[in-house]
C-alpha cells in the first residue's frame, strides 16, 4: 500500500506542498501483498492524482480562472466586435503573472472606484505591491500618489476612503469648523466646497498623507471587460459572481446544446450604439430617483433623436424573420424605447400629455412588430381623452384593435374604450365583439372582519382561528369550509412552474441562435412568437399528450429528473410536488393542453395576471376538480389583463370565479 507523509508545512497559502510517498510492501498469511508490476501501478495513480491536482486551481483562484475563461470565450465567439489594439488589450491579461490577475480582477469585482494599497490584504496574493507596479505599467490601473490635479468627483470618493476620525483631523488641521457630531457625508460636503471654491489647494496633499497610494481600476480596462461580460452574459444582471454561485453549487443551469449560427451584433459600431444606449437608460433610473427633471428631459430627448426613424416592414405571423424580433432586444432603438417609456410615464405624471403624446406616436411608427404596442396604444387613446380628443381617441383604439400585436389584457382595455366612446352620435353600429365583453363571470360575496379599511393600504382581515391575514388567505378558508377545496394563493407562480415542467424538454430542444451561453435559464425566443412556430412540431404531439392524460407522469418524470435547476418561471421552493400533482391531476387534460398551448404560442402576454387561487378538491381515490378564483378586497377591482384571464380561462374549460371580500356580507 501507498503511504503520503507531508516533509514540510509551506510558508505561503498558494505554495506546493512536498510530499514523500513511500509504497509499502506487506505480507499477508505469509504472502507479499504485490509484486512490482502492482507497485508500479500505484505509483502511476498517485501521478495521475498530483497531474489532475496541477491541472485544477485551487479554490481561492477559481474566480482567476471563470475570468479568463470568459475573456477567451467572448474573443473566440466575438471577434469581429474588438479592434486590434482592444483584442491585444484583452489577450495581454492572461500575460500577467498570477499575483496581477488575482488582483485585477478583485478590485474590478469590488465596490469602488478607489481603494487603499494599505488595505490590500488577499492570503492568495503574494505580493500586491509588485502586482500593482505590473498592472499600473501595463494600464490596467491607475495610481493616487501625488497631487495632481483630480475632478470633483474623483475627490469625493477618495473622501470616502477616509475614517470620520481622519476628516475630521483634516477639517481641523485647515482650522474649518467641525463639529463632533457631523456624519461622513457632511464632513466630505464640506471639504469638497472648500475644494470647489479653491480655498484648499492643499486637500489633494492632506489626503495622501493618510492615505498614502491609492489605486483604481482603470476606467478604460472597465469599459473593455464590462463590454465582455455583457457579450458573455447578453444581460445586465448576471455578472461574475454567476461562477461562483456555480463553482458553490448554489445555482445549477440547465443542459442544452448552444447552436450559434447567427451572431447578435454584426458589427462594432452596433455593439457601441447599444452600450451608449444602455448608459442612457441608467442615467434616466438614476435621474427619476434623485427627482432631477432636467437630466431626465435631456435623456428623453437623445432617445427621441435616435430611435429608427424608418418603420421596418410590418412582419407576418408566418414569417421567417421573427428570429429578428426575439434579436431586437440587443439594439440601440430597443433600449431608447425603454428610456422614452419611461419618459412617458413622467410626463404624464406632469399632466404634460402632448408631449406624451408625440412620443407614443413616434414608438408606434417605430416599431411595427412588438407586443408593447398594445400598451402604447392604450396609453396614446387614454392621453387623447385627457386633452379633450375623444373622437381621435377612438380612432386610435378601434385601429389597435386591428393591430395583431395588441394582445391580452390591452386587447380587453381597448374594447372597452371602444364600447364607451362609440356611442351616438359617434357611431351608430354596435361593434362585434360587445356580446363576448358582457359575459358573465361568476361572483362570490363573502364577508371578513376587517382589521383595518384605511384607503391606500392592503386590507387586513380577522382570520376564522383569530389570526391576521389577507383577502387571499380568508377566502382560502372560506372555500375549504364551504367546499372542502384544498389550494394555494400563487397568482401566476404555480401556472408558471407547472407550464415549466410539462414543457422542460421543449424549452430546451435544440432550435439555432436561442442558447448562447451556459448560464441561460430559458431560449432567448421564449417570450417572442417565434418560440411556438419554431417549435410547432414538436409541442403539439406534446400537447397530445397532456390533453390524453399523461400531464401527471410527465410532471412527475420532470421533477425527478431536473430538481433544483433552474429554469425560467418554475419554482422549486415554493411548491411541493404533491401540490402540483394534486392540481394537475383534478385538471382535465384538455384544458391543461389548451393553457399550456396559450403560454407556448404568446408567453409574455400571458405569464402575469392569473387569478390568485388555485384551488382542487377530490371526489373519492382517482376523481377530482379544480378551480381558479380571483380574490378582491372591498375597494378593488378587476384589472383588464385579470379580466382577460378569467374569460380565457373560461373558454379553455376551466371552472373560474371572483371572490369578492366585503365588510357587510351583502353583495351589491
Amino acid at each position: 500500500f501507498l503511504q503520503g507523509y507531508v516533509v514540510s508545512v509551506p510558508k505561503r497559502s498558494l505554495d506546493a506542498v512536498p510530499i514523500q510517498i513511500v509504497c509499502q510492501n506487506s505480507i499477508f498469511n505469509g504472502k507479499k501483498g504485490c509484486d512490482e508490476f502492482e507497485a508500479l501501478h500505484l505509483w502511476q495513480k498517485a501521478l495521475q492524482v498530483v497531474e489532475f491536482a496541477k491541472n485544477r486551481p485551487p479554490n481561492t483562484t477559481k474566480y482567476q480562472q471563470n475570468f479568463c475563461l470568459l475573456l477567451k470565450e467572448v474573443l473566440t465567439s466575438s471577434p469581429h466586435l474588438f479592434t486590434k489594439d482592444e483584442k491585444k488589450f484583452i489577450e495581454s491579461f492572461t500575460s500577467l503573472s498570477e499575483d496581477s490577475q488575482r488582483l485585477f480582477v478583485r478590485l474590478y469585482t469590488r465596490k469602488g472606484p478607489w481603494f487603499r494599497l494599505s488595505t490590500i490584504m488577499y492570503p492568495e496574493i503574494c505580493n500586491p505591491q509588485q502586482a500593482v507596479k505590473e498592472l499600473s505599467a501595463t494600464g490596467y490601473l491607475y495610481l493616487f500618489e501625488d497631487t495632481t490635479k483630480l475632478h470633483d468627483d474623483e475627490m469625493k470618493d477618495l473622501l470616502s476612503l477616509l475614517t470620520v476620525s481622519e476628516l475630521r483631523d483634516i477639517l481641523c488641521t485647515l482650522r474649518k469648523k467641525c463639529n463632533q457630531g457631523s456624519r461622513k457625508q457632511n464632513l466630505i460636503a464640506s471639504l469638497l466646497s472648500c475644494y470647489k471654491g479653491g480655498s484648499c489647494p492643499v486637500l489633494q496633499r492632506l489626503i495622501l498623507e493618510r492615505t498614502e497610494i491609492c489605486i483604481r481600476t482603470s476606467p478604460e480596462a472597465e469599459s473593455l471587460f464590462w463590454r465582455a461580460e455583457r457579450l458573455f452574459f447578453l444581460n445586465g444582471e448576471q455578472d461574475l459572481s454567476a461562477f461562483l454561485l456555480v463553482d458553490l453549487g448554489i445555482v445549477k443551469y440547465p443542459t442544452y446544446n448552444c447552436i450559434i449560427l447567427e451572431q447578435i451584433f454584426s458589427n462594432e459600431s452596433d455593439l457601441l450604439a447599444y452600450e451608449e444606449a444602455i448608459e442612457v437608460a441608467q442615467v434616466i433610473d438614476q435621474s427619476l430617483d434623485e427627482n432631477n427633471f432636467e437630466l431626465v428631459l435631456r435623456c428623453i430627448m437623445i432617445a427621441d433623436s435616435r430611435i429608427s426613424c424608418c418603420p421596418e416592414k410590418l412582419i407576418d405571423s408566418t414569417s421567417p424573420d421573427l428570429m429578428a424580433i426575439f434579436r431586437s432586444c440587443f439594439s440601440a432603438s430597443w433600449v431608447y424605447s425603454k428610456v422614452i417609456l419611461l419618459g412617458i410615464s413622467f410626463l404624464e405624471c406632469e399632466r404634460r400629455y402632448k408631449d406624451a403624446i408625440h412620443l407614443l406616436r413616434r414608438l408606434l411608427d417605430c416599431f411595427t412588430c412588438d407586443t408593447r404596442r398594445g400598451y402604447w396604444t392604450v396609453r396614446l387613446s387614454v392621453d387623447l381623452e385627457h386633452i379633450g380628443c375623444p373622437n381621435e381617441s377612438l380612432s386610435v383604439a378601434e385601429a389597435g384593435l386591428l393591430d395583431p400585436w395588441v394582445r391580452a389584457g390591452s386587447r380587453m382595455a381597448l374594447q372597452r374604450r371602444v364600447l364607451r366612446l362609440a356611442k351616438p352620435p359617434r357611431r351608430w353600429k354596435t361593434p362585434s365583439f360587445s356580446e363576448s365583453l358582457k359575459r358573465k363571470i361568476i361572483e362570490v360575496y363573502i364577508q371578513g372582519r376587517p382589521l383595518n379599511c384605511e384607503a391606500g393600504r392592503k386590507s387586513r382581515f380577522y382570520g376564522e382561528d383569530g389570526e391576521q391575514c389577507g383577502v387571499e388567505q380568508l377566502a382560502l378558508q372560506y372555500y375549504a369550509r364551504e367546499g372542502g377545496w384544498q389550494g394555494v394563493h400563487t397568482e401566476s407562480g404555480i401556472w408558471m412552474t407547472i407550464f415549466g415542467l410539462l414543457m422542460w424538454d421543449i424549452l430546451l430542444s435544440d432550435v439555432p441562435n436561442v442558447f448562447r451561453t451556459r448560464f441561460q435559464t430559458a431560449p432567448l425566443d421564449m417570450e417572442t412568437d417565434h418560440f411556438y412556430l419554431a417549435r410547432k412540431s414538436l409541442i403539439e404531439p406534446h400537447l397530445q399528450k397532456i390533453h390524453d392524460g399523461l400531464a401527471e407522469e410527465i410532471l412527475i418524470t420532470s421533477w425527478e429528473l431536473h430538481m433544483g435547476t433552474a429554469c425560467r418561471g418554475v419554482n422549486w421552493d415554493q411548491h411541493s410536488l404533491s401540490d402540483l400533482r394534486a392540481a394537475v391531476s383534478c385538471i382535465r387534460g384538455p384544458c391543461l393542453a389548451s393553457l399550456c398551448r396559450h403560454l407556448a404560442q404568446d408567453y409574455g402576454s400571458w405569464s402575469s395576471g392569473m387569478p390568485d387561487l388555485l384551488l382542487w378538491r377530490f371526489h373519492g381515490d382517482y376523481k377530482g376538480e379544480a378551480k381558479l378564483v380571483e380574490v378582491k378586497g372591498p375597494r378593488d377591482q378587476l384589472s383588464e389583463q385579470q379580466r382577460a384571464w378569467l374569460l380565457l380561462l373560461m373558454d379553455c374549460g376551466f371552472n373560474a370565479e371572483v371572490c369578492k371580500v366585503s365588510t357587510t356580507g351583502t353583495s351589491p
